[in-house]
Order: structure tokens, then C-alpha cells, then sequence
């Protein structure tokens, strides 16, 4: 078999695998019409219904022996980070959304509540995210509706804590909070048409100014929707018939993430605000917090 053929038939295989899991493959097999294909039994209503995400062990106060709250971002545009992003539409179905979609779902069904921040202080409302992401602009003097798109959340901002557990001897990590962050570019959208319609009358060409960094939409206390994010599954690259759940993914930290801000007696202040305008900075400071909590567990077995 030449290589040109060998191609084609991986091709067409991979075709075949996307096609599936995107038309749903409960039933696939068994279905004897098109409109029996994602259809579920009675016994797998059942199972789905009793399915749980792994519990988390019980915890004592007194077993921790050190701990660090970390902040981190997690970029979508990173390869390894891709199974948060994609897909970017729901033309697969409600069996495949992504990350900011499947939460966005939940939300809208009412089954946890949102905050300002990462510290749980305060609610906030569904109406006040939706003024971030619809916004009506009067364009050539007629209102125009403009809205973030799902695939412009290209980010995401991560609480959790690091911590010695004596009683297991081990280093562990617990995922407290996860928030989809919006550009500036995108929630400042009417701000941008009206500048490029302003700089157009006056004969000028639009120049993008400096935005800042991205600002969470809305924090949310992450147990709360581990049984929302156990239920959607994740495309298995490895394994078109055992997707992944979102809540696996993230408990095993198998995404790439940059730490923006550790608990400290600055009033928890971010690596930003004392490495202001060096990246280069900011992101050595980000790898020593990285590599501090690292040797905690070699140094807690030096004696």
C-alpha cells in the first residue's frame, strides 16, 4: 500500500469517527432509522441519571500541613489547551459543546449561583453579564445589537490550593473556582465601531488602542458544577468510544496555565502589580512561584 493510500484511508477513518460522535453515537449501531440514532435506553437513562463525579476525600484542618492559593489563566489558544475551545458552535449537537459553552448551558438553567470575584463575597446577576455581552450601538444613527461570541472567550481564569495532606504524605491540588474571562476587545465592541466611525468621517485610518487585560465574566465556586462538567464530554483523541469529562480533565490539571497571582500579606496582590511592564518578568516570578511549590514535598521529606 503506498503512502498517498495509506493517507486517504486515516483520512476517511477519522471522517467517519468525527461524523459518529458528532451525530451522537448512542444507538448508532442498533438504530434502524435516522431518528433512533442518540436515542437511550431505559437502563442507560437509569445510569446516566446515578452517574457522579469521583468524590473528593474528606479533608481535615488539622492534616494540612502547608498550603497556597494560587490564581492562574488558562489560554485556549494553546494546542494542549484546545479540548476547552472547541468546538466553538453547537452544529455537533448538545453531546459536544465547549467549556464556556457547556457552563454558559448550566447558567442559563439556574443550577449554580455566579459572583464578582474569586472570594464568593458577593452575587452577581444574570442580567449584569448579559450587559456585558449584548450591548445595543447606534450605528449611521440606527441601534445595531452587537454580542460576545462564545468563541471569542478565548480564556480562562482558575482558583485552587496547593497542600500538603501529612496524613497522605502528599503533595495535592483542589479546584475552588474557574472563570471565563472577556477581552476588552469584545466587551468593549460598541466603544471600537463607534472610533472606527468617528476616525472614517474625519478621513482617518482607526489605530486599535492598548486594551487591557482580560476581566472575569464571573467566578464560580467550581464543586458546584462538577456534576454538570462530569456529564459533558470531551472528544477522546486516543479513543473516539471513551470521551473524557470536562471535570476529569480539570482535576488532573491537563490543560497549560500561566500563575498570574499567589495569596500573599499584600493583600493577595497579583505578579502584575509589582512587574507592572516586563512580561519577561512576570513570567520568571510566575515560574518561581511554580517551582517554590514543586520542592515543598521534596523538602517535607528532608529531615
Amino acid at each position: 500500500m503506498t503512502l498517498k493510500k495509506i493517507f486517504f484511508f486515516l483520512f476517511a477513518v477519522l471522517v467517519s469517527v468525527s461524523f459518529s460522535f458528532g451525530q451522537g453515537k448512542t444507538n448508532l449501531l442498533n438504530a434502524k432509522t435516522v431518528g433512533k440514532i442518540g436515542v437511550k435506553s431505559l437502563d442507560q437513562i437509569t445510569a446516566d441519571a446515578t452517574e457522579k463525579p469521583l468524590a473528593y476525600g474528606v479533608v481535615k484542618d488539622d492534616d494540612i500541613l502547608w498550603s497556597k492559593i494560587v490564581w492562574e489563566h488558562i489560554d485556549l489558544n494553546q494546542k494542549i489547551n484546545h479540548p476547552y475551545y472547541y468546538p466553538i458552535d453547537s452544529t455537533l449537537g448538545s453531546e459536544r459543546l465547549s467549556l464556556y459553552n457547556t457552563i454558559t448551558k448550566g447558567l442559563k438553567k439556574g443550577k449554580f449561583k455566579i459572583f464578582e470575584d474569586s472570594y464568593f463575597i458577593k452575587e452577581k446577576s444574570v442580567e449584569k453579564v448579559d450587559s456585558v455581552l449584548v450591548n445595543i450601538c447606534t450605528y449611521n444613527k440606527m441601534p445595531k445589537r452587537i454580542t460576545v461570541k462564545p468563541f471569542e472567550i478565548t480564556s480562562f481564569a482558575i482558583k485552587g490550593m496547593w497542600f500538603f495532606d501529612k496524613l497522605q504524605g502528599e503533595l495535592k491540588y483542589r479546584l475552588l473556582a474557574i472563570a471565563p474571562l472577556v477581552s476588552e476587545e469584545a466587551a468593549a465592541k460598541c466603544v471600537v465601531l463607534n472610533a472606527k466611525q468617528r476616525e472614517r468621517k474625519n478621513g482617518r485610518k482607526y489605530t486599535s488602542p492598548d486594551l487591557g487585560d482580560p476581566k472575569p465574566l464571573y467566578w464560580v465556586y467550581y464543586p458546584e458544577i462538577r456534576q454538570l462538567l462530569h456529564d459533558a464530554k470531551v472528544f477522546n483523541p486516543e479513543n473516539g468510544a471513551r470521551p473524557i469529562s470536562f471535570d476529569h480533565l480539570l482535576n488532573a490539571r491537563r490543560f497549560s496555565s500561566v500563575i498570574v497571582q499567589e495569596e500573599n500579606m499584600y493583600g493577595n496582590r497579583s505578579i502584575k502589580k509589582y512587574n507592572p511592564k516586563n512580561s519577561l518578568f512576570q513570567l520568571l516570578e510566575a515560574n518561581k512561584i511554580k517551582e517554590d511549590i514543586r520542592n515543598r514535598e521534596i523538602d517535607m521529606w528532608n529531615y
